[in-house]
């Protein structure tokens, strides 16, 4: 069965944070949306810790209320953990940030990707499900439909005025083009799983995020979830973790038992997931978009994880590129200049959250020592770690390529190798 007579202001590929939030925001400009998602929610995902500004997304969809009533445990705070087992005082959100989104939280990214999906639904957009998107159909360089297929309505050939791919790490169209680039700098892999009574620190620091030091600048992620779980995972680059073995159970075991602050957390709880891999986060697309289509979360690029910013990065990818195609809906045409205050935008704030990045896996960087040296520039350390990238960092980040020489000045697009 093949079914032609379909056609939309916007298809939007993949349903997940990206995807339903720009699904949803098209839909809130009166927009005619469907999303096309391979997967049948719930389904797993990583991914797990919100930085506070995701606040302003989620008052935008609507949303706020669900935190509550899923019982996420609270994150007032991110403390570090030294290599001998010493936790730095907790940076609470509260004391820097008077707004209501200095609180996050931790989530099970089943239910809380559900639960973004289901918002869409009830704002208006059509959501399929178990939809697998074979082919986005071109008429010379402009994108103007899908081919998809779905165990409920077989074989589709869906029309649209715009293409938004939020596949995630698929990388549908990035990879379709050959626009995908590794970055050359962070090359880390993860190893992680989830273990249930584990040990939780008291009072406010009960859902603090936890990054707890290796040598060489590897780190443990440490997660609070609902229902008694932590995510827990160990990132660093693979000839650390794999130079006696590449058991992933082997590898986590080793490193939890040599983390004095993992091992003692772990100690009261029991493993209830197995051990997973991810490999070589790090990627960004050559461009954003171009006639008929946009990328926008993970389909366009994805950071190292080490301060949360895949969750936020997604949702925010998921508003501007929504709020692009609805400009272009509205001139007319949707073309690649259509994207280019979006992908300025968003490859800005890439970036400085890279420097962050590059600055933390510098060995001779200490945060703490940048602030002792530049104090006048720690409220614009707070804006960088709680997402208020949006906007001109300038002095911050000049600051740090002084202080770190590996937070380099160049752009990603002059550090990216070969495609993928």
């Amino acid at each position: 069965m093949t079914n032609t007579d379909a056609h939309y202001d916007c298809i939007v590929i993949g349903g997940g944070p990206a995807g339903a939030t720009a699904a949803t925001v098209l839909a809130q400009h009166g927009r005619c949306v469907t999303i096309l998602e391979r997967d049948v929610f719930p389904r797993y995902h990583i991914g797990e810790s919100l930085m506070p500004y995701t606040w302003f997304t989620f008052q935008r969809l609507g949303v706020l209320d669900w935190f509550e009533q899923a019982a996420c445990p609270k994150k007032y705070s991110v403390q570090f953990v030294s290599t001998t087992g010493r936790v730095s005082q907790p940076f609470y959100f509260f004391e820097t940030i008077k707004h209501p989104c200095s609180l996050t939280w931790q989530v099970l990214r089943s239910d809380f990707d559900r639960m973004l999906l289901d918002n869409a639904r009830a704002k208006g957009v059509e959501v399929r499900q178990g939809a697998t998107v074979r082919e986005v159909l071109m008429d010379g360089d402009r994108a103007v439909g899908v081919r998809a297929d779905s165990a409920a309505s077989g074989s589709m050939t869906l029309c649209a005025d715009a293409i938004i791919d939020a596949s995630g790490r698929d990388t549908l169209l990035a990879s379709k083009l050959g626009w995908k680039r590794r970055d050359p700098e962070l090359r880390q892999i993860a190893i992680f799983t989830y273990y249930r009574g584990a040990t939780r620190d008291p009072g406010l620091d009960e859902g603090a995020t936890t990054i707890a030091y290796l040598p060489e600048k590897g780190w443990f992620w440490y997660i609070p979830l609902p229902d008694g779980l932590v995510s827990v995972g160990v990132v660093a680059e693979a000839n650390y973790l794999y130079r006696d073995t590449r058991d992933p159970e082997a590898v986590f075991a080793r490193e939890a038992d040599d983390c004095i602050w993992i091992a003692d957390h772990l100690r009261a709880g029991s493993r209830v997931e197995p051990v997973r891999v991810t490999g070589e986060f790090s990627y960004r697309a050559d461009a954003i978009g171009g006639n008929g289509f946009c990328l926008a979360g993970d389909a366009f690029s994805f950071l190292d994880p080490v301060f949360s910013t895949g969750v936020f990065m997604a949702l925010k990818s998921g508003e501007m590129a929504a709020d692009a195609v609805h400009r272009g809906l509205d001139a007319g045409v949707v073309t690649a200049a259509t994207f280019t205050a979006y992908e300025r935008d968003m490859c800005r704030a890439l970036d400085q959250f890279r420097q962050l990045v590059l600055s933390f896996y510098d060995q001779a960087f200490s945060f703490r020592d940048f602030i002792r040296a530049h104090p006048d520039l720690q409220p614009q350390l707070v804006d960088a770690l709680v997402g208020n990238v949006f906007t001109d960092l300038g002095p911050l980040f000049a600051a740090l390529r002084e202080f770190s020489p590996q937070a380099s000045s160049a752009e990603f697009g002059q550090l990216a190798g070969s495609g993928s």
